[in-house]
């Protein structure tokens, strides 16, 4: 068995009640309920990596929006912190699929621009800027163009520009579709980065990959539909199950793919992936 870390939860972080979303006359979220709470390590800063599983065509997407605030929900709602606000744009930031950068901009210029429009000073911003630089290790990239880059570059620019806009909140969809394997461990591994520099950081992965989503995340809630006694899929997808990988032994820690702990949790994912 694997040994476990210890730790202890406080404040909210993010609180999503009972989400509901109707397009077009259609259910597709119905009452999607969970939270995220700060996580306290004594022995390490312990950020948190969520992430957000389901088949292709549930809503993820849509939920997606909802959590960025980049969509309102029919019902519900989605708090930030304690007491509780509710998210609005320009509060997380939002990594989609396919994330734009400024061509006409140097690497610099495009983290400079996010700044300024999260309404930061100009001294915070630039200070913010070289800051990222740093720690994304590409600073001997700020003068150049998006087109210069490679693939993964402009990925990590991409990401240094959302938290140029959002000081803890981090929302990814589909980090790791197309990726080969060796520019998915790179993606997994700045994930990491991210959610251990600061213990309030948090990263919430929305996916579809099972088996990569359990080596970079601690806790996985998965979406999917009821069924009727007919076996008929009911309309809106809701959270059907949640995994505490912190209990299990399986979070915070590298190259577990191959443990019977994580074989076994795959598993048991996978089948009920199946009838989602």
């Amino acid at each position: 068995m694997l040994p476990k870390f210890a730790y202890s939860m406080a404040e909210n972080i993010l609180q999503v009640q009972d989400v509901c979303l109707t397009l077009g006359g259609n259910l597709i979220l119905d009452k999607v309920n969970f939270q995220i709470k700060n996580i306290i390590r004594p022995d390490a800063i312990a950020g948190q990596v969520v992430g957000l599983l389901g088949p292709s065509g549930i809503g993820k997407t849509q939920l997606f929006h909802i959590l960025a605030g980049l969509k309102h929900a029919t019902s519900g709602q989605v708090l930030i912190g304690e007491p509780g606000i509710p998210v609005h744009r320009g509060m997380v930031g939002v990594v989609a699929q396919q994330s734009p950068l400024f061509m006409h901009r140097t690497v610099l210029g495009n983290l400079l621009i996010a700044g300024r429009r999260s309404g930061k000073t100009e001294e915070q911003t630039q200070a913010k800027a070289q800051s990222l630089l740093d720690r994304f290790r590409m600073t001997d990239r700020a003068t150049h163009y998006p087109a210069m880059l490679s693939g993964g570059q402009r990925q990590r620019v991409a990401i240094a520009q959302q938290i140029m806009c959002s000081e803890s909140f981090l929302l990814m969809d589909e980090p790791f579709s197309g990726l080969d394997l060796i520019a998915l461990r790179k993606v997994q591994d700045l994930i990491r980065e991210i959610a251990t520099a600061d213990e309030l950081n948090t990263i919430i992965v929305v996916t579809h990959d099972i088996g990569v989503a359990l080596e970079v995340c601690d806790t996985i809630h998965l979406l999917g539909r009821n069924s009727d006694q007919h076996g008929k899929f009911v309309p809106g997808a809701r959270i059907q199950a949640s995994y505490n990988l912190i209990e299990r032994g399986l979070a915070w820690r590298k190259d577990i793919s191959t443990t019977p702990e994580f074989l076994d949790c795959l598993k048991e994912i996978r089948e009920r992936f199946t009838i989602l």
